[in-house]
């Protein structure tokens, strides 16, 4: 079967792992440092704080901000671990709905949704396509909210240039197997707030003051630190954070090569009126974390590509769907039509040129 997603490595990750093993230090250490510091380097901000997901990223950007029990602008259109988080912190999700083409939050709707009780808009990054984050701030600015970026899907990717990550408050990545930047497991926290940063570092292990690595800088361990707030099991670890420092130096070539396979499908689909290809705005470079169509023929195109040894998904079931979320309401009418077209089709760096044509012609053979 070929895979929808697939992670590119090579004997670098390998070797990398190799020293770390072998180094003794495998938690959360020199290495962890290093990737945070590299990491902030490539997006553009002052601190990063790597995490062990993105669902814990999340969760702590909603806790530090002191957002507990308040109204979140969220989208139905991602991944639950969005909503989770939200629910994690005693807030209320306050599902908004999406624009048609690029399945992001729609910058209208939020404003219909703000009450006096909203304190923050978390923004997904549909596929590695950035929201309309010039209009979401200036929405923000006027209610004074919080801007929180869901960045799992948009490592790499730009909005007029600036980086994604950026462009908020708070931004949280994830390095999960499938995505562009893959650690197994793992996620980012990038933000140019010191106090938050601060607090962060304490959050992500259990709220103790002082994280092993750092009391044992040259070599002189020290036992004591205080634990100053119930914090969490969060941190990253040397193994993941080695393999995230590898994939860092190879992410631009790797989203190059999903933006190549991308175009190769759009070329192949643009005569096909059945089959509307994802949609890039001027203003936006996407990371192409996805690849997905919109097509009546879903579910029979699904089928057909599985007995055909391609393998396909659905990104994704509306969560406001989901029976544990119906309680808060809000219609959301182009989410509920619009998911029932998506298919997610092969997209990764080590995808072939061959394989890439062969699920070409299979789709085009499906409809004759």
């Amino acid at each position: 079967m070929i895979p929808v997603f697939r992670p590119s490595y090579n004997n670098k990750e390998v070797e990398a792992v190799k020293k770390v093993l072998l180094s003794g230090w495998i938690g959360l250490g020199p290495k962890t440092k290093e990737f945070e510091e590299e990491f902030a380097k490539y997006i553009g901000t002052k601190y990063a704080v790597a995490l062990n997901s993105c669902t814990a990223a999340l969760h702590l950007a909603l806790k530090v901000l002191d957002l507990e029990n308040k109204e979140i602008i969220t989208t139905p259109m991602t991944f639950v671990s969005t909503n989770h988080a939200i629910l994690y912190n005693k807030d209320i999700p306050v599902f908004t709905d999406i624009e048609p083409d690029t399945l992001c939050i729609n910058p209208e709707e939020i404003k219909k949704n703000i009450t006096r009780k909203t304190k923050a808009i978390i923004c997904v990054h549909f596929g590695g396509h950035p929201c309309q984050m010039d209009e979401i701030n200036k929405i923000a600015k006027l209610h004074n909210l919080f801007i929180i970026e869901d960045a799992a899907h948009a490592c790499g990717a730009e909005y007029k240039t600036r980086r994604i990550g950026t462009l908020g408050d708070i931004a949280c990545f994830s390095f999960h197997a499938v995505k562009n930047l893959a650690t197994g497991d793992g996620g980012m926290i990038t933000t140019n707030n010191e106090k938050v940063y601060k607090r962060l570092l304490k959050l992500r292990w259990c709220g103790i003051s002082k994280d092993t690595w750092s009391r044992d800088k040259n070599k002189k361990y020290s036992w004591y630190y205080n634990v100053v707030e119930a914090g969490f099991k969060y941190h990253m670890n040397d193994i993941n954070a080695v393999i995230g420092l590898v994939q860092l130096k190879k992410l631009d070539w790797m989203n190059g090569r999903r933006e190549v396979i991308s175009q190769m499908y759009n070329q192949a689909f643009s005569d096909l009126d059945w089959i509307e290809t994802p949609t890039v705005k001027n203003y936006a470079k996407s990371a192409r974390h996805n690849y997905v169509i919109k097509t009546q023929f879903r579910d029979a195109l699904n089928i057909y590509l599985q007995k055909k040894g391609i393998s396909t998904g659905v990104h994704y079931f509306p969560n406001n769907l989901y029976k544990m979320y119906k309680k808060y309401g809000k219609k959301t009418p182009v989410s509920d039509k619009v998911w029932k077209k998506l298919l997610t089709l092969p997209l990764y760096p080590d995808l072939t040129e061959k394989q890439t044509r062969f699920i070409i012609k299979t789709i085009k053979d499906f409809k004759k």
